[in-house]
């Protein structure tokens, strides 16, 4: 099978888990400026959430870009990923309606770390597809950003117990680093 299937198949499930994010906003009913601001904990978070759901569809799209074969493995790996990443819309919702506060967070984190370990292991099946000495192997290198990513969420998780706050800062620290899309594909292309 060609890559190109499995990224339009990818960019549609991503659409979709959008979609469902921006539907779980609820105009409030009143008209004044005071109506808004109960809503700004589920406004914040589904900007959090987009953007992370718009980094990895940024990533994804590199990622495959310097990708030549595709392998079942790669196809379950990569359907691994839709699944942490379609859990994101819940994930959202549950932490923007509750306020932050630590069950939800904890959860939003656990879902983070999913997405996380999702992609790693996707990373790790078409390195072995394309072969060690491939591009894509080299442009991966050690995966210095994903490795701390991954510790941060699983530091989030315990975190949210005590201090959810923090917890939410450490989410959007993460999205910090990977908000310019990752050099490592593009330099190897280069």
């Amino acid at each position: 099978m060609g890559k190109g299937r499995l990224e339009a198949f990818s960019d549609g499930v991503i659409a979709v888990i959008i979609t469902i994010m921006v539907l779980e906003l609820k105009a409030p009913h009143g008209a004044t400026i005071d109506e808004l601001m109960p809503l700004l904990p589920t406004f914040l978070t589904y900007v959090l959430s987009f953007i992370f759901v718009g980094i990895y569809w940024v990533n994804h799209h590199h990622f495959f870009h310097i990708i030549h074969k595709v392998s079942g493995g790669l196809l379950w790996a990569n359907l691994h990923l839709l699944f942490w990443l379609s859990l994101i819309p819940f994930t959202t919702a549950w932490m923007g309606e509750n306020h932050f506060t630590a069950w939800p967070v904890a959860v939003y984190a656990a879902n983070l770390v999913g997405c996380a370990v999702a992609y790693t292991i996707m990373t790790i099946v078409a390195v072995r597809v394309e072969g060690p000495s491939s591009e894509l192997a080299r442009a991966m290198g050690s995966d210095k950003k994903g490795k701390l990513s991954l510790l941060i969420y699983l530091v989030s998780i315990p975190l949210a117990f005590f201090w959810p706050i923090i917890s939410c800062a450490l989410f959007v620290a993460v999205a910090m680093i990977w908000f310019v899309p990752d050099r490592r594909i593009e330099s190897v292309l280069k």
